[in-house]
């Protein structure tokens, strides 16, 4: 999630967005490629007609046999268990949401009992929940016997200004910072740190690193949050510090996708249009999202900006063609929204409409900070699926998805066997520490 407005009057753009920043080709994914998929997509193009998601196709291969042959690329959509009952549909809706739980420092907060209850994915922790390491501990341990299944805990905690845990984990500079004065082992070593602290705490899935290029006013929307207005050391650092908290058993998910640095507009209020083309994203806002998927990212957080480029009448959480860019570019992992009470959604969808038109286009987990909207996004969804707004097909993928994630069983969820991609942690370095710390998507998210 972005900060609240800190930004800079002025309003001017980072300095990527105007042209001056080195641009490095996207190796791997060629941008005329990129181009060619979504160009050619219709809305929903992506769904067949019975509602299922269709096959995803390779970012590397020609756009011509790719749109002639879509059936022969790899699926990235989960095989069905035959002879199999799913878990009913008002469960499977509740367990796409990671809902937030203003103020809630003790597991019998009636707020905490009611998203428990209810059968959310996940909940996240934010600065307000947190106290001390032994008080958050003693939250995460109440709601996991409480929910009787495995749970998602979140949080964010990029280090810097963007910190929920900061009481938990001690303070720490800017990914900026980082850069400018460490080394990648460097911030992987201090990455390793926090998710220790994280994991103690009973936090297993933190909302960083940001991979956003910016070198603008550091108090901009995302300003100090990047490592780097250059794309290949962006993705560097970003990568080490995703790496830092797998070694420690936390999972990273990586945001903005598509790249929220050329925006000086805050989407905590509204949002904006990113009009660069798709060639143009391809090598440099995108570049640090195809290291990232192409090292087995598990989770990826797609941001609230609209582009021209994919759907410009739609942010990118609720737009399909922004999450089957992401699928083309290879990813197989849990698609999350930012949180859908922001102002660029909230203002023009409520949130179980918010709810229903993310995992439509695509999401496998809708973030919302606030759990007391938690039961009218539940029926929302379910209520979509009765009415054939949403393909139940497409909210069983998704919850089978989060399911995976929080280390649960996705048959048992969906009749759908789920494969998550797991961060590659360089072999050599880190690998007793993974192998320790259970560092898979799944293991990592279920915390102690």
């Amino acid at each position: 999630m972005s900060p609240r407005a800190t930004g800079d009057p002025s309003g001017t753009p980072p300095r990527h967005a105007r042209g001056a920043t080195r641009r490095s080709r996207l190796r791997g994914t060629a941008a005329a490629a990129l181009a060619a998929v979504v160009l050619t997509a219709a809305p929903l193009a992506w769904l067949v007609a019975d509602g299922s998601p269709a096959p995803a196709t390779s970012a590397t291969a020609e756009p011509a046999a790719r749109a002639a042959a879509p059936d022969a690329a790899p699926s990235a959509t989960p095989a069905p268990t035959p002879a199999c009952t799913p878990a009913p549909l008002e469960q499977r809706a509740a367990a796409v949401l990671v809902v937030g739980l203003p103020g809630v420092t003790r597991v019998g907060d009636p707020l905490a009992q009611e998203v428990v209850a209810l059968g959310v994915g996940g909940v996240f922790l934010a600065g307000g929940n947190a106290r001390s390491g032994d008080q958050v501990s003693a939250l995460t341990t109440g709601l996991r016997a409480a929910a009787g299944r495995p749970l998602l805990v979140a949080t964010d905690e990029e280090s810097g200004r963007v910190a929920h845990m900061r009481d938990v984990v001690g303070p720490g500079p800017s990914p900026r910072r980082m850069a400018a004065q460490e080394s990648p082992d460097d911030v992987r070593a201090r990455a390793a740190e926090t998710g220790q602290a994280l994991s103690a705490a009973g936090v297993g899935l933190d909302l960083a690193p940001v991979l956003d290029l910016d070198d603008g006013p550091a108090g901009g929307v995302i300003g100090d949050r990047s490592f780097s207005a250059d794309p290949e050391e962006a993705a560097a650092y970003g990568l080490a510090y995703a790496r830092g908290l797998a070694d420690a058993g936390v999972t990273a998910a990586v945001k903005h996708f598509p790249g929220h640095g050329r925006s000086a507009v805050d989407s905590h209020r509204e949002s904006s249009l990113v009009e660069a083309d798709l060639e143009e994203l391809a090598t440099t806002d995108l570049l640090p999202f195809q290291r990232a998927v192409d090292a087995g990212a598990p989770v990826v957080m797609l941001n609230h900006l609209q582009y021209a480029a994919l759907d410009p009448d739609l942010p990118a959480s609720l737009s399909p063609r922004a999450y089957a860019l992401l699928r083309d570019m290879g990813f197989r992992g849990v698609a999350m929204t930012d949180s859908v009470g922001m102002g660029a959604v909230n203002l023009r969808w409520d949130f179980p409409d918010a709810a229903v038109q993310a995992v439509a286009a695509g999401a496998d987990a809708v973030l919302a900070t606030d759990g007391h909207h938690a039961a009218r996004m539940r029926d929302g969804l379910v209520a979509a699926v009765q009415d054939g707004t949403l393909p139940e097909a497409r909210l069983s993928e998704a919850a089978a998805r989060v399911t995976a994630l929080a280390g649960g069983d996705p048959v048992a969820m969906s009749c759908l066997d789920v494969d998550l991609p797991r961060l590659d942690l360089a072999p050599g370095e880190g690998a007793a520490a993974a192998a320790g710390a259970g560092a898979g998507a799944g293991a990592a998210a279920t915390g102690p």
